[in-house]
């Protein structure tokens, strides 16, 4: 694969950084991390400027090539990452322009790329740890409407979003995987109670949400019922395998920002953390080299990721971790400030293991669908 800038690419990459460099220094300051609304509104509108300059798009409706150089530039650049958008434009979105009818992209696509509507991921369940198919979550037919009752669990952003991609079991007697159903849940129904989950970084990113007997229009089922857990699997591999591309390029800056550091405060002279520094910075740029691959492979079989996402995923979740605990060695006693640098972000790489998808799971795909090994017993 030839990895260099095409002329057409080159020239996105110079336009884009040139509006950035017009761009950002426009920006109102960031709210504290604390403050989701406010961090709604900030990142909505962040959003809204990518659109309103023709990049708005380029999260699922762009070459592979172009989204690269966008995650590339605007990380360089120190723009803000998606935030409060992040499953509406990595996966809620991208899902709903593979799967959805003609009028639900209509209706749900435009808000996500102006800048108008969040949404939120309504997949846990308290209980069913990483079987995501023992969902107890239950939809009735009632005419024209589902009837949902049940409780989620770490739903990503719920307490700031406008619609949550739902699971729901609508044949509680069919086998469990094909009795699922995919829902897009407006969060403003009445019967959701949002309830705020506090992190270990202090955070309130996820929240459980309870639905007591919510009214949810049948239009608003994306794929056909019961034929959910197919759609899901969809937007898994949104989640595994393109949606954290921008974060290995923040990754890769970190590193360098590690080097920076251990020569600055005179732990670059123990070579066992220089060694751990190279092997972060091999795995790093060849996780980039996957995702492109896995980017350009996902363009040529229709825009969706294969299961190379669940390789990256696995990789990647271990590698974020091992890069802040490498952090961690760095600050040596200042490890323990939450003022620091890098200090929250190590309390948070710890749950990448688990987040879409944990390593368990990752591992049976890639020996089962990839490797073809026998499935357990």
């Amino acid at each position: 694969m030839d990895l260099a800038d095409s002329a057409e690419e080159a020239a996105f990459r110079a336009r884009l950084r040139e509006w950035l460099g017009k761009a950002l220094p426009t920006l109102p300051p960031r709210p504290s991390p604390a403050d989701w609304p406010a961090r709604r509104a900030y990142d909505l509108g962040w959003q809204r400027m990518l659109y309103d300059a023709g990049y708005g798009h380029v999260h699922w409706d762009a070459p592979p090539g172009v989204r690269l150089i966008f995650l590339e530039e605007t990380e360089k650049a120190g723009a803000p990452y998606v935030g409060a958008n992040f499953v509406g434009l990595l996966h809620a979105g991208p899902t709903v322009a593979a799967e959805g009818t003609e009028e639900q992209r209509a209706r749900w696509l435009p808000p996500i790329l102006r800048g108008e509507e969040v949404w939120c991921q309504g997949f846990s369940e308290p209980g069913a740890g990483s079987d995501l198919a023992a969902l107890r979550t239950r939809a009735w037919r009632d005419g024209d409407h589902y009837v949902v009752s049940g409780s989620k669990i770490w739903t990503s952003h719920a307490e700031v979003a406008n619609w949550c991609e739902l699971l729901v079991r609508t044949d509680p007697e069919a086998p469990r995987h094909r009795g699922i159903t995919w829902l897009a849940l407006p969060m403003d129904a009445p019967g959701v109670t949002v309830r705020p989950l506090r992190t270990l970084a202090g955070s309130t990113e996820f929240a459980e949400v309870f639905l007591d007997e919510v009214r949810v229009p049948v239009g608003h089922r994306v794929g056909s019922e019961n034929d959910g857990w197919r759609v899901t699997m969809v937007t898994l591999s949104f989640e595994r395998g393109t949606a954290f591309a921008g974060e290995v390029v923040a990754c890769r800056r970190v590193l360098g920002e590690l080097a920076h550091e251990a020569r600055h405060n005179g732990r670059w002279d123990d070579p066992a953390l220089r060694r751990r520094l190279g092997r972060l910075n091999a795995e790093f740029r060849a996780l980039w080299r996957l995702t492109q691959w896995n980017v350009s492979a996902a363009e040529a079989s229709g825009g969706v990721p294969g299961v190379a996402g669940s390789v990256f995923k696995l990789r990647y979740s271990q590698a974020r971790q091992d890069l802040y605990d490498t952090a961690a060695e760095v600050l040596g006693d200042a490890a323990l400030d939450l003022d620091r640098p890098w200090v929250l972000d190590r309390l948070t790489s710890l749950s990448y293991t688990i987040a879409a998808g944990t390593s368990q799971i990752q591992r049976n795909i890639v020996g089962e669908r990839i490797l073809g090994l026998p499935k357990g017993r």
